[in-house]
């Protein structure tokens, strides 16, 4: 077993361009669903694969995969993401003093939030990412998300595609039986997440959805936020693209704020060089900030791993990203 700060070796850690125009290139999707497409791998879900993943429900139990949507969330004001902000607009108290105008003695209560689209449990979309001005599918980064929004690959797009089977890769309860938590800076390999499935007798194939739990998230909860949003965190290896592009998945999500292993895998200057690879080249939908806790525990437990999972995003047209609600149906 690699230790904590252990990365792959099979990385040049002083030339990430080269690392990550190898990887683009090599696993890139670009055309294989036609010119038009919005959707990168979520192509890979269809009826097929969603009556399959209903097949799956055994109890009936729903299991929220989401953290808080409140004041008191992890974001810390970087690139002016901040905590969602909640404000009444009418109140029980308006109601009780006659204030809202209303007939016959009805009252009401209305709210309103404001919060950047990623600041709490969410997807990113296919116009989050670019690279070097291309955006998924080859298109100019600039003719696809303006002042006005993602013109092409809205997250609107995948409102009615987003339900499959999903699989939990408990990498931090294979890896670390003792804590169930992987250590920050920990680089999860193919080899991890390949011995993960072999641990738990499951299978990952065409059109799941993969959930990897590092454990990140129930150590912030015991610790404190700290720097969990933006700092040294587990996460997926850049040499992991080629995994995630050969399983043919149809989306991933894991329970940390960036995806991949943080601090980056160079001795240089980096910045999220696997998003750089798989969002606008392989078309991969990401998910950030899930809760996997009770999951994992209910997956342990019965010692299954799979589920109906449906992740809907909201309709925001032309929205490069998504706040949901994933549950798991057990």
């Amino acid at each position: 077993m690699t230790g904590p700060s252990a990365q792959p070796a099979d990385l040049d850690r002083q030339n990430p361009e080269a690392e990550i125009a190898a990887r683009a290139e090599a696993y890139r999707n670009w055309g294989r669903w036609g010119d038009d497409d919005r959707l990168g791998t979520l192509n890979f879900i269809d009826e097929a694969k969603r009556l399959e993943a209903a097949g799956l429900v055994r109890t009936g139990r729903v299991v929220s995969l989401s953290q808080s949507f409140d004041m008191n969330g992890p974001q810390k004001g970087w690139r002016r993401r901040t905590n969602p902000v909640h404000l009444m607009m009418d109140t029980g108290s308006d109601a009780e003093r006659g204030a809202q105008g209303f007939p016959h003695g009805i009252g009401g209560a209305d709210d309103h939030i404001s919060m950047p689209l990623q600041c709490s449990t969410q997807w990113d979309g296919l116009g989050h990412i670019f690279d070097h001005g291309n955006a998924w599918n080859g298109r100019r980064a600039g003719d696809v998300v303006t002042s006005d929004g993602d013109l092409v690959t809205g997250i609107e797009h995948a409102a009615s595609v987003i339900v499959s089977r999903g699989v939990l890769l408990d990498v931090a309860r294979h890896l670390r039986p003792e804590t169930g938590e992987l250590e920050d800076g920990y680089a999860i390999t193919a080899a991890d997440l390949d011995a993960t499935i072999a641990a738990q007798a499951t299978e990952v194939g065409r059109g799941d959805i993969v959930l990897v739990r590092t454990g990140q998230l129930a150590r912030a909860r015991r610790d404190g936020w700290g720097d969990y949003a933006g700092g040294p965190a587990p996460g997926l290896s850049l040499t992991t693209a080629g995994w995630l592009h050969a399983s043919e998945i149809a989306a991933i999500a894991t329970d940390t704020w960036g995806f991949e292993v943080r601090p980056n895998e160079f001795d240089v200057p980096a910045f999220q060089p696997l998003h750089q690879v798989v969002i606008p080249n392989l078309g991969l939908t990401i998910g950030e900030l899930w809760d996997l806790e009770e999951l994992g525990g209910v997956c342990a437990a019965s010692g299954s791993y799979d589920f109906l999972l449906s992740a809907a995003p909201l309709p925001i047209t032309g929205a490069v990203g998504s706040p949901i609600n994933p549950v798991a149906i057990l």
